[in-house]
């Protein structure tokens, strides 16, 4: 087993509770879209007509 495989093993292992968990319709504060921040780039996370997130950069 590859490092990589043992690393994701022990995040899916990981209690829900040790992992942030946000609502996506609290992001877009109700509505359909959201940006958000990391370092310098801007990102759109979209909620669909089906119920999907997109995250487009």
């Amino acid at each position: 087993m590859d490092k990589m495989s043992i690393q994701q093993e022990i995040i899916a292992a990981a209690p829900a509770a040790m992992q942030p968990l946000h609502n996506a319709r609290d992001l877009t504060a109700g509505g359909k879209q959201a940006s958000i921040q990391l370092d310098d780039k801007i990102y759109t996370l979209r909620i669909t007509r089906a119920g999907k997130l997109i995250l487009t950069k």
